[in-house]
């Protein structure tokens, strides 16, 4: 993929532009992640806050994470459209949700590590050869 990439919501009242490519993309399958998707998983791309520019009106909605942390919801008041997650306690970092315009199937954020796979749905099986975690808390090794 090619870089800066940009997206926008459904309706097209929120967008963004992204200039480097994801610190890591992480697919969380926590029941959470769940209800957000409709799926076994969310992907979620993890940026540093000054490499993306957001453009259009955003709502916002919190909740606390099993972690304890704060997760704040950055959202599209029009459609609907979750846009980004943070930690108010890390501001400087972004859980991206939105996937880039044109970007094709197989190219976009592709997951670099799965988490919370213990409360992955027993017909969904985890590829092959990629990093996962059975919770949330990856080691710091």
């Amino acid at each position: 993929m090619q870089y800066p990439v940009s997206a926008s919501c459904q309706c097209g009242q929120v967008s963004y532009e992204l200039a480097v490519p994801p610190q890591k993309v992480i697919a969380c399958h926590c029941q959470e992640c769940q209800k957000l998707s409709t799926s076994p998983f969310s992907v979620t791309a993890v940026v540093p806050q000054h490499t993306i520019q957001f453009t259009g009106e955003m709502k916002e909605w919190s909740r606390i994470a099993e972690s304890g942390n704060e997760n704040r919801a950055k959202f599209c008041p029009q459609c609907g459209t979750r846009i980004y997650h943070y930690n108010p306690q890390s501001p400087d970092i972004i859980k991206l949700k939105m996937k880039p315009v044109g970007a094709s199937v197989d190219t976009s954020f592709a997951p670099t590590m799965h988490i919370f796979v213990s409360e992955n749905p027993s017909w969904y099986l985890l590829p092959k050869g990629i990093i996962s975690y059975e919770k949330g808390v990856i080691p710091s090794t």
